[in-house]
């Protein structure tokens, strides 16, 4: 303390805070306690009752727990040999801490992979091409790419002839995105489809190509993929195949091109009947007047409805355009909408299968007044959600209002971020991150008087998922360049809570807790849950500020019909859904069993 004229002075050196790593949780230590008979050490054998018991891996042999021990001991005491195989308390608590070897979610397929493709969500994306916003964004394969690397199965492709109408390129119509060439889209999904899964990429064309150009998009398709593009057997697609038969395919989805007719008048009338398309309809990817055939988004299709309805020599003749065969060929997932109100749009031909697109409001009304037509649709046929017009700014709708109806496709801006991106991000993380994931029965079933699932009901509660969240680690390393503050005790909470159908939704809240960025909350929730097929658990971690808005500082969202019980490892995500290297939790999951 010093003086100065009147006034005092006195300096404060701050004190930084350092890490210091917290022991295993006390439900660790008992546990250990328990399989360890009381001991120091637990042995191979033990630590296989232990997965058998706490875990729920039943199929765990001994040699499987002899390789963990193994591998465990390699890591924490590199080139040391032990007479003993046996893991002590703190090697416990590192293998249960350790993501790789303890996740909480299987990584590999295991779902039933030979169902029609219309049993299954995937992994969809919508005006894939884009960077950022829908506006004013480049064009570009570099975010397809991207997307393909995280496991997307569906890529859209908005085609348009260029100035001279002499080549195609992908561009958001309408707007001030600078385009790229499809044939550089078609190269880079032809190099990174599988990347992440060998189950097939649909690429779906939102087409305002002249039959010219539709016949050089067929040439482009056809000499990029060879091989890997699957055809169809017939015009007439009555039933889907299934993603195993499909495994490192290509397969094309549009709307099949109609006769391109001589007939002025015929191409006056579908012109004028551009305006009188459905409120729908995407607002920026209106089609240039001087051309003739109809955008995927488009109700204009006055024949659309009536395909395959005769026999299939009419149709094909229906279906094959004078300037371009070849393209009407690799149609393998037709696409349209039927002519009329959203009951026949809905309705469900036995003779034939299709794509339907409805943007979120079409199917948020659809939903309304026609839920369970929508559950009976998407039982055989396929439908797309894609995003409003208006979302200018690459936003997003919730994704479980089209899953909860059975919609396959919920198309998302993968541009972005945000809570509609993480829930995307956490369905697919199902199946092994394959980008399909196997739709509940539920949704498949038809009961003995025609009755469908019903979204509006509310049924009774299922199933309790019991969650404990014991601590969290890594913001040092994964942080230490970031906003959070190292000259005082961070204090950190954790929300956790479930997404779902209506009366499932819930989030929940640890108390803060400080400490040397190891943080220690032991704190149990308990989620009843209607349906939790369709349930994802949601974590987001934050540090709290107490002048400001609170810190982000991670997350992940997790299918709760995926969670392995026990004690396990969770990674945490950035708000772009990338996983952090070392930053995460360590959590319980329990279920309980409803009788109903």
């Amino acid at each position: 303390m010093g003086y100065i004229g009147n006034y005092s002075l006195c300096i404060c050196f701050p004190k930084k805070f350092g890490t210091t790593e917290a022991g295993p949780p006390v439900d660790v230590k008992e546990v250990f306690m328990e399989y360890a008979g009381g001991g120091t050490c637990m042995t191979v054998e033990q630590l296989r009752r232990f997965l058998v018991e706490v875990q729920g891996d039943a199929e765990v042999s001994i040699e499987d727990a002899e390789r963990i021990v193994e591998e465990v001991l390699q890591r924490r005491h590199y080139n040391v040999k032990f007479t003993k195989k046996a893991l002590s308390l703190e090697d416990f608590h590192f293998y249960l801490f350790s993501v790789d070897l303890n996740p909480s979610l299987l990584n590999q397929v295991h779902q039933d992979m030979t169902a029609p493709l219309s049993h299954y969500f995937i992994y969809t994306g919508h005006n894939s091409y884009l960077t950022g916003n829908q506006i004013s964004s480049d064009c570009s394969d570099v975010p397809i790419i991207k997307a393909l690397k995280r496991g997307l199965r569906v890529v859209e492709l908005d085609l348009w002839p260029n100035s001279t109408k002499d080549n195609v390129l992908v561009l958001h119509g309408w707007t001030l995105t600078t385009p790229v060439e499809l044939i550089k889209c078609l190269k880079s999904i032809k190099e990174h489809a599988f990347s992440a899964s060998p189950y097939p990429v649909i690429i779906t064309f939102e087409d305002h190509l002249t039959p010219d150009l539709q016949a050089k998009v067929a040439q482009m398709v056809t000499q990029t993929f060879g091989n890997m593009l699957f055809y169809p057997d017939s015009d007439c697609v009555r039933e889907f195949p299934s993603p195993e038969e499909l495994r490192y395919r290509i397969i094309i989805s549009t709307k099949p091109p109609k006769e391109y007719l001589e007939d002025k008048s015929l191409s006056s009338r579908r012109s004028n009947s551009v305006k009188e398309k459905d409120s729908d309809e995407d607002v920026w990817g209106r089609m240039s007047p001087d051309l003739t055939n109809d955008d995927e988004k488009s109700d204009c299709d006055t024949s659309e409805h009536s395909l395959c309805d005769g026999d299939n020599e009419a149709c094909d003749r229906l279906l094959r355009p004078l300037g371009a065969p070849a393209y009407k060929n690799l149609i393998s997932i037709p696409a349209g909408k039927p002519k009329g109100k959203l009951r026949e749009k809905l309705k469900v031909e036995l003779d034939k299968v299709r794509r339907l697109s409805l943007s979120e409001q079409k199917f948020e009304k659809a939903t309304i007044s026609h839920g369970t037509e929508v559950v009976r649709f998407t039982q055989r046929n396929i439908l797309r959600i894609y995003p409003r017009g208006t979302r200018v700014n690459s936003s997003n709708y919730n994704p479980l209002i089209g899953w909860m109806h059975g919609a396959q496709m919920v198309a998302l801006n993968m541009q972005g971020y945000g809570k509609s991106l993480w829930l995307m991000h956490g369905m697919f993380r199902s199946n092994g991150g394959c980008g399909y994931v196997k739709k509940p029965e539920f949704l498949m079933n038809v009961g003995p008087n025609d009755q469908v699932f019903d979204p509006k009901a509310k049924p009774p509660v299922k199933k309790i998922l019991k969650v404990k969240v014991y601590m969290g680690d890594g913001w040092h390393l994964d942080f230490k360049q970031r906003h959070l503050n190292h000259w005082s005790p961070p204090e950190f909470y954790t929300r956790v809570g479930i997404e779902g159908v209506p009366a499932d939704k819930t989030m929940r809240k640890t108390k803060k807790r400080n400490g040397n960025w190891t943080l220690v909350w032991d704190e149990e929730f308990i989620y009843p849950l209607t349906v939790p097929e369709i349930a994802l658990l949601r974590v987001e971690v934050h540090e709290y500020n107490m002048s400001e808005k609170d810190y982000f500082a991670g997350q992940t969202c997790l299918p709760v019909s995926e969670l392995r019980p026990g004690i396990r490892a969770v990674p945490l995500f950035n708000r772009k859904g990338e996983k952090f290297t070392s930053l995460r939790l360590l959590m319980r999951f329990e279920f309980v069993q409803v009788d109903i």
